[in-house]
């Protein structure tokens, strides 16, 4: 009898042990979350994921039932119940679970919409229930409305221009005005009344008043709402007015035998119609005798050049240079005179007089020009620089032998 206490003990020790690994083990630990639910902010249009990680899932029964606690899936905000374990109970073919087999559960959106925003809960089926809760905020990029934005846009010098960008987009796109060259935009608007010039306006309307033609160009409205891409739209601002002739130089001279280059600054829009005349009326046509050009410096400003080749006596007299548009027309006179000029020329052994003239012929001259008006009174002979008086012996003694008289 007493050779059985020990053995007796050992297995009362070993029950204990039994007892409490269940204990601790089975009914003691309960199912709980590893990891808080995350918050997710994705576009629209992108797939979306929240995991949701149960330890001691597998071993807990649920109000003293013999059945395994179940992870569901919930949307909060309409009570509406998604997913149980693996199965799908919504019916919304964008949506899957997924379980590594051990202790993590994933709840897949595809393709997310605007209306999937909200509140997602991971539940536990558990006495009482666990659960934890993240919030699926839907980001939309910004999207110009073409229907209600401007498009090109014409005004006359002196007037006024509204215009009008809008934008939908989540968070609401913020839209800012800048100019495509990078001029500044001109504001006349100001409570103060002042003038001020900004390199760029927030908000949805851009007014300019009293435009001028400096103010013709492309204006960009940009939308922006902090999701990519950000996107933008072109818009042409045109100041019509009537053509404006500026002539550098009215009066213009240049020896015969060389060519000419006569010049005439023309402003105008919408685009004019540009050309040349004589001052008998006759339209000047390119050739070989005359050239045409002309150079665009801005939206409405060309230069425009008439170049004589070998300017010979009959092209002496007036020009014009003629600019005509649907809003009126102006035009711009030039005089073109003979110029002679005298030149010193050294004779000597070395170099024969007929040499002299080999290259003297098809020079191209851009004339004598000033800002002159035909009313001034002007020398049309060059200055020639003064230089010694050379006599000869015998006319200097004459000149003494008068004096000494």
């Amino acid at each position: 009898m007493h050779s059985l206490i020990p053995f007796l003990k050992a297995a009362s020790l070993l029950v204990n042990v039994l007892l409490t690994f269940f204990l601790v083990c089975v009914v003691g630990f309960e199912p709980d979350f590893s990891y808080p639910l995350e918050n997710v902010t994705i576009a629209q249009g992108r797939d979306a994921t929240f995991t949701c990680v149960v330890n001691n899932l597998g071993g807990h029964t649920v109000s003293g039932d013999t059945a395994t606690a179940r992870v569901a899936w919930i949307k909060a905000d309409t009570k509406a119940i998604l997913a149980i374990h693996e199965h799908v109970i919504t019916n919304n073919a964008r949506l899957s679970v997924t379980h590594n087999d051990f202790n993590t559960w994933t709840l897949n959106i595809r393709g997310v919409k605007r209306e999937d925003r909200g509140q997602y809960m991971c539940q536990v089926n558990t006495d009482p229930m666990k659960m934890q809760t993240a919030f699926l905020e839907v980001v939309i990029p910004p999207d110009i409305i073409y229907e209600e934005t401007s498009g090109d846009m014409m005004v006359p010098e002196g007037g006024s221009a509204k215009l009008v960008c809008k934008a939908r987009g989540y968070p609401k796109p913020r839209i800012v005005w800048r100019r495509e060259d990078g001029a500044p935009i001109v504001s006349r608007s100001t409570p103060s009344g002042k003038v001020e010039k900004m390199v760029s306006v927030e908000g949805e309307m851009l007014t300019l008043s009293k435009v001028t033609r400096s103010e013709m160009g492309a204006y960009l409205c940009i939308a922006a709402n902090g999701v990519p891409p950000t996107v933008s739209k072109r818009m042409m601002l045109h100041v019509h007015f009537h053509p404006l002739i500026q002539v550098p130089n009215q009066l213009v001279g240049a020896p015969i035998n060389t060519d000419v280059t006569l010049q005439c600054q023309v402003e105008a829009s919408p685009k004019a119609i540009n050309y040349w005349t004589r001052d008998t009326g006759e339209m000047i046509i390119t050739n070989d005798k005359y050239h045409m050009t002309e150079i665009s410096n801005a939206y409405y400003s060309v230069q425009m050049k008439l170049v004589i080749r070998r300017f010979h006596k009959s092209d002496l007299g007036g020009y014009k240079c003629i600019s005509k548009n649907s809003i009126g027309d102006a035009e711009g006179n030039i005089r073109l005179y003979e110029m002679e000029l005298q030149e010193k020329l050294d004779f000597s052994d070395d170099s024969p007089e007929e040499e002299l003239d080999e290259n003297s012929d098809n020079r191209s001259y851009n004339g004598f020009q000033g800002p002159l008006t035909e009313s001034e009174d002007i020398s049309l002979e060059p200055s020639v620089n003064s230089g010694c008086l050379t006599i000869k012996p015998v006319y200097f003694l004459l000149l003494v032998f008068f004096v000494m008289i």
